[in-house]
């Protein structure tokens, strides 16, 4: 029998319901309504293109939005600059910083530059310590997406053996640590180009009643390996011969997993709205 599809546009589109309401809410109480702020360095095509996703998004939900395009020169001082003023400035909540930026300019400053408050990627440091601590208030988008999925279906979690693949900072180690929680108490295992190495991943990956696939890379992850009745989210999103492609060889997969996310319509259409929410949060956070 072929798995449930897990698809993020249903789930996106009841939070954005929801977040609808707080933003009324936040209206009424507060006069005040959320506004993000987007930084675009450069002209990559990719983040034009989210950026617009985005602005679509908020304005839907009511949220004001703000695009800062930048010069693909500019100095990475300037940049940090420009991010400061954005954290001092009390009509902006939330801050997001688009991703790739150009050479020379380091990721991990500039977006350590943003306020804790106002960080609705939850990239900075202190967001992400908070997850470490079992208090989150922001945190990665994606790695959150991922997590919804999960929760989506239902299943409880306690205790069941979680896969990540991929350590990244905004998506693996996070959804790792969330799932590490006492609320969702998942067993849970990282694996990176070490147990690829090791020859170890395709154990790893059959052991999972969970699987979180984020390693970027095509199809790494083949059918064969999943465990009979799992959940599978792939957050992969790799383009191969003008196709997109997860990181989960899907058609093989679907056969085995009792759940499965598509790429694309799986994680994809839920990251915009995490970033809304995130940012409702954030403006909550500020006024408390």
């Amino acid at each position: 029998m072929s798995a449930t599809l897990l698809m993020g546009k249903p789930i996106a589109d009841k939070i954005t319901e929801e977040l609808k309401k707080e933003i009324a809410a936040l209206k009424e109480k507060h006069d005040i309504a959320p506004s993000l702020a987007s930084v675009l360095v450069g002209d990559d095509p990719a983040s034009k293109s989210y950026a617009g996703r985005q602005q679509k998004s908020a304005v839907a939900a009511g949220i004001n939005y703000q695009l800062h395009e930048l010069p693909g020169d500019i100095s990475e001082q300037k940049l940090i600059d420009f991010i400061e003023e954005l954290n001092r400035d009390s009509s902006v909540n939330g801050i997001i910083v688009q991703i790739p930026l150009p050479e020379g300019i380091d990721e991990y400053k500039v977006q350590s530059a943003i306020a804790q408050k106002k960080d609705v990627e939850g990239v900075t440091p202190a967001n992400m310590g908070l997850i470490v601590y079992e208090r989150p208030r922001l945190c990665p988008c994606t790695a959150l997406s991922a997590i919804k999925m999960v929760e989506s279906t239902g299943v409880d979690v306690y205790g069941k053996n979680l896969t990540v693949v991929g350590r990244s900072a905004i998506v693996g180690k996070p959804a790792a640590l969330l799932m590490l929680q006492r609320k969702y108490s998942a067993t849970t295992t990282v694996c990176h180009t070490g147990t690829a190495k090791a020859g170890n991943l395709p154990k790893h990956v059959g052991n999972a009643d969970i699987l979180i696939a984020a390693a970027g890379s095509p199809e790494l992850i083949k059918g064969e390996w999943i465990k009979e009745g799992s959940i599978v989210v792939d957050v992969g999103f790799n383009w191969v011969g003008g196709k997109a492609v997860g990181d989960v060889e899907f058609e093989a997969a679907k056969e085995k997993a009792a759940y499965i996310t598509p790429v694309p319509g799986g994680v994809g259409p839920l990251t915009v709205t995490i970033l809304l929410q995130n940012t409702v949060e954030a403006t909550r956070w500020q006024l408390e």
